[in-house]
């Protein structure tokens, strides 16, 4: 089939039957379009909870020039600040994460702040005249925490994370998810394409038999999909037949009984991506988040971090080790994917590629980017400048 043109395509089908067009992949102003009609109103995640135990705890968040400080209160409670000093902008606390004591002190001018974000101290107060300390607190931004992590969105809109989730939260209650511990660190890995490819590719169920072998002997075909309003799901059940690949088998072989897990999910693999760029890879020996943080219109930050619950049993660290050894490969894989993907959506020949009725994700993102950005209906794009005011 040659490639679909703007005169094959029917306005009624557009939402339906074929997909988003390549120039949104790589274009400026649509970038500049997504900022304001996908991500201001998007939730984010920070961090899990037991990523601050402590009063004083932080974690931070680099989103489209905005960094956000989640922090840990003296009354336990968790909150959300823009990290901007209200004197002179300066970040208050720097680095990912780490303890700012009682105080957030702005290394600029030593403006410091109470863990609940208000102004506590000003060097040389009597200087500022007529100077009203209570209304130059940090500024708040919107917080959730559900299922243990820590949510937030630059501005309102959307419905909450546990509403977005849908009957999925439901299904992810029996893994305890409150009570996870990070393994390891969080990690940042840069792909040279465009955030929805990233996307797309994780909730695309078609490709997993052709070019993940390994997923396949884990799995045979009998992986499933769905889309609800706000969340994707896929998930396969591991086969009993042992693998060919060493990893693959000792994985089927030494993957313990996790008792709280109810009997049809303890060999059982699930991902669910949330609305438009956070996933979660559930599996029975531990839960690995990934966020897909757009970096420019052909840039993508991955970040990255694994979770788990304490078990000291041997078998269970072979099998989080045997996880990330077949994830691993996995993820290779899918590097070569999005990478192709990308530099064939900067080609002149490709428009919007047909959808069959099985890629039930790719459809509903489709409809829902079409539905806030009508030029993601086009073919073609339009004059260079749209996207800066439209």
């Amino acid at each position: 089939m040659g490639a679909i043109r703007s005169s094959q395509i029917r306005p009624e089908a557009a939402d339906d039957s074929v997909g988003l067009p390549g120039w949104i992949y790589h274009d400026p102003d649509f970038f500049e379009a997504e900022k304001r009609a996908v991500f201001r109103q998007s939730w984010q995640i920070v961090c899990h909870l037991s990523d601050i135990p402590q009063p004083g705890d932080f974690h931070t968040l680099e989103f489209h020039g905005d960094s956000i400080v989640v922090v840990r209160g003296d009354d336990q409670k968790v909150r959300a600040f823009h990290n901007v000093c209200r004197h002179r902008a300066s970040r208050v606390v720097d680095g990912p994460a780490g303890n700012c004591g009682m105080r957030m002190t702005c290394p600029y001018h030593a403006w410091s702040y109470d863990l609940k974000g208000r102004l506590a101290g000003v060097p040389h107060v009597k200087a500022f005249e007529g100077f009203d300390q209570a209304s130059h607190n940090l500024v708040p931004v919107d917080i959730e925490i559900c299922l243990g992590f820590v949510f937030i969105r630059l501005e309102g809109g959307l419905p909450s994370v546990r509403e977005m989730l849908g009957g999925y939260y439901a299904e992810m209650e029996p893994y305890r998810m409150e009570e996870l511990q990070p393994l390891g660190r969080v990690t940042l890995r840069e792909r040279e394409v465009n955030w929805k490819n990233v996307s797309d590719n994780y909730s695309d169920s078609l490709h997993i038999t052709v070019a993940h072998p390994g997923l396949t002997r884990l799995f045979g075909a009998g992986y499933g999909l769905e889309a609800s309003a706000w969340c994707d799901k896929m998930w396969g059940a591991l086969r009993d037949t042992p693998s060919d690949n060493w990893s693959e088998r000792r994985y089927q072989a030494l993957l313990p009984v996790v008792e709280h897990l109810p009997p049809e999910r303890r060999r059982l693999w699930t991902y669910f991506k949330l609305w438009p760029n956070c996933a979660f890879d559930i599996y029975p020996d531990q839960i690995d988040f990934m966020q897909f943080l757009p970096v420019s219109p052909t840039r993508t930050m991955l970040r990255e971090i694994a979770y788990v619950l304490p078990d000291d049993r041997r078998e269970m660290r072979a099998t989080r080790y045997l996880n990330w050894r077949v994830n691993r490969q996995v993820n290779i894989e899918d590097k070569a994917l999005i990478e192709r993907v990308q530099a064939g959506m900067a080609s002149s020949s490709y428009s919007m590629g047909p959808l069959s009725v099985n890629e039930v994700a790719l459809k509903s993102f489709t409809r829902r980017m079409r539905d806030l950005i009508p030029q993601s209906r086009e073919p073609v794009a339009p004059p260079p400048g749209w996207g800066k005011t439209g």
